[in-house]
């Protein structure tokens, strides 16, 4: 029995609602829970607050818009309104799609830089160590990896299956990067008994990665339905 397919308004329909989720419970985890969010505070805990919601945001999130059609098309969760369900197939719309992504590649760029610099300089003033946990190699290898794929879209147009690869693997990582961060976080939180293992903090960063996962499963589909289409249309 073959499987189904379903339909692409669909999946964007769905993954839109897990965006909004997304967002709303890290939101709910760092500003309700957390204390909130600052970039310059004397409360050190604010600043590093900046770093689950920047990454989050902007390497879940936009960089599924940033990497259009080849990770996720995302940035109408974070209120971007781009259309992405219009028939890419004359000029003016092509040439929407390369702006949209070069905007969104300049969001995400800075998003995740300024959220890199939150988590070294809560670190460095908190006398923690930088750069030794499994999450933070994660979070390296994502930023190398779409340094790298930057370069070589500058360098010439890229190759559509080339793309969609890299494009696929950089966003499973970056999913797999936001779930090992939230994960390494609420353990340093209880085992310094600041939170319980069955509280509801705990339980909504728990929700939250469940989320971060079921969204990118949406994800791939929706980039094997687009690249099913380009070989049927090319």
């Amino acid at each position: 029995m073959a499987v189904p397919v379903v339909k692409f308004p669909i999946l964007m329909r769905l993954i839109r609602l897990l965006g909004v989720l997304v967002t709303a419970l890290v939101l709910t985890w760092t500003v309700h829970y957390r204390g909130g969010l600052a970039l310059v505070s004397a409360n050190k805990d604010l600043i590093f607050n900046a770093h689950p919601v920047l990454m989050v945001i902007g390497l879940v999130l936009v960089n599924g818009e940033g990497n259009y059609p080849f990770s996720a098309l995302l940035a109408l969760l974070v209120c971007e309104f781009i259309c992405i369900g219009e028939e890419m197939t004359n000029q003016e719309n092509e040439q929407k799609r390369v702006n949209d992504y070069k905007m969104n590649d300049f969001v995400l760029s800075w998003r995740s830089l300024i959220g890199f610099w939150a988590a070294l300089k809560f670190h460095n003033d908190k006398g923690i160590d930088n750069l030794y946990s499994l999450h933070s190699w994660l979070g390296l290898a994502c930023l190398f990896l779409f340094s790298i794929q930057e370069v070589q879209e500058t360098a010439g147009p890229p190759c559509f299956h080339g793309m969609c690869f890299s494009g696929v693997y950089i966003y499973a990582l970056s999913v797999a990067t936001a779930t090992t961060g939230i994960l390494e976080k609420v353990t340093f939180l209880q085992t310094n008994n600041v939170i319980s293992r069955y509280s509801t903090e705990a339980l909504l960063v728990n929700s939250l990665g469940i989320l971060m996962i079921v969204l990118g499963g949406f994800v791939v589909s929706c980039i094997s339905y687009f690249s099913e289409e380009q070989r049927r249309h090319p």
